[in-house]
This record gives C-alpha cells, structure tokens and sequence, in this order.
C-alpha cells in the first residue's frame, strides 16, 4: 500500500503485538496506545486486530484516479472534496501512524469476508470532528475495496450497470449521513460493508441482500415505492440470483422493518404505498421488535435525524404526522419481519 510503505511504530505500557502490512512488513502496534489515540475502547481495537491478523490488505485507487470514481459512486461534490482534502497520502499530517493501521487493518478484515453476508463492522466509530481523515477513514476503506467487490460481481457474471447501482450507494450514505448532521455513520460504515463483500445488489426499486435462504429487500431513498416499481424490482431478483448464484436454494424474499408494523394501518389510507407494500407479506408472529431501538430507527428514516425532539419535528405529510402522534401518544412502533414467496 502506499501509505503504508514505511515501518511504523507505536510504544506505550501496554499490549504489543505484530501485524504484517505488506510484502516483508512488520507493524508493531500497542493496542491500548492506539486505542487512546484513536479515542476508542481497547476492546474495539483489539477486534480489529484479532479479525484482521496477518490478512492482506488492498491498496487506495491513485489519488489522480479518485475524483471520477468518486462521481462514478455518486458522491456529491462536496462530500468528494472532503474526501480528497483528507486523502491518505504518503506524508500526509493528517493520516497519524494509528490512523493509517486502523485503515490498513480495516480493509483486511473486510476483505477477508468478501461473500460474506453477515452484520460487519469495519471498526470503531471514531470522532470524526478531527478532520475529513478521521471523518471518512472508512470511505477510503470502501474505495479501497471497490476492486474486489468488482472483481466478485465479474466471477458470477453480473453485467456492469448493476454492479455499479449497487457500489454507488455509498454516495447516498455521504448525503443522508451530511443531512443528519453525521448522527448517522455508524451504522452506515457497517451498512456498507454489505456492498463491498458482494452482498447487496440494487435491482431496479429495491437492494437486494443475499443471505442462505432468503432474499432480503432493503428500500433506499430513491423515489416513490410505487407497486409497479416494487413488483418490477422483485421480478428482475427471481431471474437475476438463480442466474448468478445458482447454488443458493433462495425460495422467499424476506423483509425486517418498521414499514410492515401493522400499527402503520391505524394512520395510512388503504391505497398508500407503504400499506401495499406491507400487505405484500405474511408477518412473522413471534418476532417483533417494540420500544426504544424501533423508535429510532423510525426517526431515522422519516426525519434522518436522531436527536430533534418530537415536538419539533416536521408535520408536513400523513406519514410524518403518524409518527409523532403514535410516539407523544407514549406508543412505541415495532420492527416486524415478513417473508414473500419468490
């Protein structure tokens, strides 16, 4: 790697350990220094560690490269030009010895699991107040991996388009993540590993997830979730992962979310979309998620805000109204889970 092509060092009182970063490299690292340096648990560090071990990292795009797959990833221009102040450059000031193992341990641990469809964090939510280089430490990450996801979508014959559908919601995240007033990245960095093991793939409406049995239909923020978008997204998912994944016996599509809480019928009229959407499903009877986790979820996604109080949140649509009423009425929403033969 680039950024890397230098031994490192960091000393303090506690546990060292060793890390290969690249051909005849050996990072000597204290986890609980580079945990105070990064402000994070040692504990956090130590995953870090223990799951990325010796694995090869990948190395940045070129910095001249960066710019147009930044478009290509739908980054707006203002989060791209962040992205480029912080670049993790050979002698940046920026990027501190524990900066650059976090990032190189970071794209190991994610690149280990390339096919991998389980939650997976790529490392500590840092205070990305000190700089666009702790800010997008795990953007440059996902750059990073942008070969291999690639690489993957080509060895099960996925054309380009599709490919690069499912890549370009990284740029969504920076946007949404910039209206949230960043209160939303730690679950995005995670989220987005999804995409980099080729595990999320955007067909039409809706991304889908492939898990072992189930396809799992996530809704980004893309437009209106109308049912002849939903119904022509579901169709191009039951000829498009038989084709490319023909030995994963997928029988139903799944969804866990918010929007299949029957709750949402005491507010919405019968013809919305959101209520055509839930009856699409047969609800699981045992698993519902109801309190404080669902509430924020909720607010998450209708207010992308996680902090505004009830009474100042937006009124504008029935949605939003419905929201805010249940929540002042000491109501709580529930995350259901529905499945959809495929």
């Amino acid at each position: 790697m680039p950024y890397l092509d230098h031994e490192q060092s960091i000393h303090g009182a506690g546990q060292e350990v060793r890390s290969g970063i690249g051909a005849n490299r050996i990072n000597r690292v204290d986890l609980h220094e580079t945990a105070a340096r990064l402000g994070v648990s040692v504990e956090e560090v130590e995953r870090v560690h223990r799951l990325a071990g010796d694995r090869p990292s990948a190395p940045l795009p070129a910095k001249a490269d960066a710019p147009a797959l930044l478009e290509r990833l739908a980054v707006r221009a203002d989060d791209a030009a962040e992205i480029m102040e912080g670049w993790p450059g050979p002698g940046s000031p920026l990027w501190t010895p524990e900066l650059r193992w976090l990032l190189d341990r970071s794209i190991a641990l994610v690149r280990a699991d390339v096919g991998g469809h389980e939650w997976l964090s790529p490392g500590p939510s840092l205070p990305r107040e000190r700089g666009p280089a702790w800010r997008h430490l795990y953007v440059y990450a996902y750059l990073a991996l942008v070969d291999d996801a690639l690489r993957y979508h080509r060895d099960h014959g996925i054309a380009a388009d599709v490919s690069w559908a499912s890549l370009a919601d990284l740029g969504r995240n920076l946007a949404v993540d910039r209206r949230m007033r960043r209160e939303g990245w730690p679950v995005m960095q995670s989220w987005l590993t999804l995409h980099s093991r080729g595990t999320i793939y955007e067909l039409g409406r809706l991304q889908h997830q492939h898990n072992d049995e189930a396809i799992e239909l996530h809704i980004p923020e893309s437009g209106p979730m109308t049912p002849e978008a939903v119904d022509a997204s579901l169709d191009e998912a039951r000829a498009f992962f038989p084709r490319h994944f023909p030995d994963r016996p997928y029988q139903a599509f799944s969804c866990g979310s918010w929007l299949l809480d029957p709750q949402l019928l005491e507010y919405l009229p019968a013809d919305s979309n959101i209520v055509r959407f839930q009856r699409r499903f047969e609800l699981e009877p045992d698993e519902e998620q109801e309190g404080n986790d669902a509430d924020i979820e909720v607010q998450r996604f209708v207010f992308r805000t996680l902090t505004t109080p009830l009474d100042e949140l937006p009124r504008r649509t029935v949605l939003q109204r419905a929201i805010v009423d249940h929540l002042q009425a000491g109501r709580h929403w529930r995350v259901r889970r529905g499945h959809l033969p495929m």
